[in-house]
């Protein structure tokens, strides 16, 4: 087995051993469950623990389901995201921090290899857990409200999984270039949630960015982004997870050294 193959089956091991790959999925799956069921049962808990006087009766719009889908990933992009970046912040700084590394680093370790398969294996589990999470939300939404066209639901998945290779690639760039797993943490929330404030305040002033992923992928839901933009951004997007990909394998090369003995 290449070197590359056995690094990747150690992060399959290590995920299987601390229930990552287990416990991310059930989350986003718990988030994508709750969402359609809040709002069918939304009138009634209002109803209980409203104190209304006899006689008045709540009545509240019915969301449609493509509404109910969008207010999924708004749970993903702000729980979801600290999740995916709490769960791998040590990936790489961790391993440095607890010596466990210096197991690997005494031995002639390619580190394309050894940071290529921890990020293959992070955007593994976290792309099946919001696939997961958002056919769940798919399947309770046409159970309690109506149905959503499949082709649109589908472009917008996987619109939005390219979100999560964004922040996967943040997280473990972050996680090879800093001293420890809290500063990876504390850097990666950072730059993930201020791109988000970014969007949402000036976003108007510009039609492509990473940034731009999420809004777009919400669009397939009511239409159809503009195909222009759309692929600008996706374009932009692939080369920033690459850059990434390689700022990150020369930070673990650089900071090998620093691994505790």
């Amino acid at each position: 087995m290449n070197q590359f193959g056995i690094l990747f089956h150690k992060e399959w091991r290590e995920n299987l051993r601390n229930y990552k790959i287990f416990w991310i999925p059930i989350v986003f799956i718990l988030f994508g469950i709750l969402e359609p069921v809040t709002n069918y049962f939304l009138p009634q808990l209002l109803d209980s623990l409203g104190n209304l006087p006899d006689g008045a009766v709540i009545e509240l719009p019915v969301p449609k389901p493509e509404e109910i889908l969008q207010a999924v990933i708004g749970q993903y992009q702000l729980i979801g995201m600290a999740i995916l970046i709490l769960a791998y912040m040590g990936t790489i700084a961790g391993e440095r921090r607890s010596g466990t590394a210096t197991l690997l680093y005494v031995r002639p370790l390619s580190f394309r290899d050894y940071f290529l398969s921890k990020w293959l294996m992070a955007s593994i589990t976290g792309i099946v857990s919001v696939w997961l999470g958002l056919l769940a939300a798919y399947y309770y939404t046409f159970l309690l409200f109506n149905q959503v066209e499949i082709i649109p639901f589908l472009q917008f998945a996987g619109t939005y999984s390219i979100w999560i290779l964004v922040v996967v690639t943040i997280v473990l760039a972050a996680s090879a270039a800093m001293p420890n797993a809290g500063l990876a943490a504390a850097v990666s929330l950072a730059l993930v949630f201020f791109m988000q404030i970014v969007d949402s305040l000036v976003g108007a002033y510009w039609t492509f960015s990473p940034m731009k992923i999420p809004v777009y992928a919400v669009q397939w839901l009511n239409g159809e982004p503009d195909l222009s933009d759309y692929w600008w951004t996706l374009g932009i997007a692939f080369a920033f997870i690459l850059a990434l990909l390689f700022f990150g394998t020369g930070m673990a090369k650089k900071k090998a050294s620093t691994a505790k003995v």
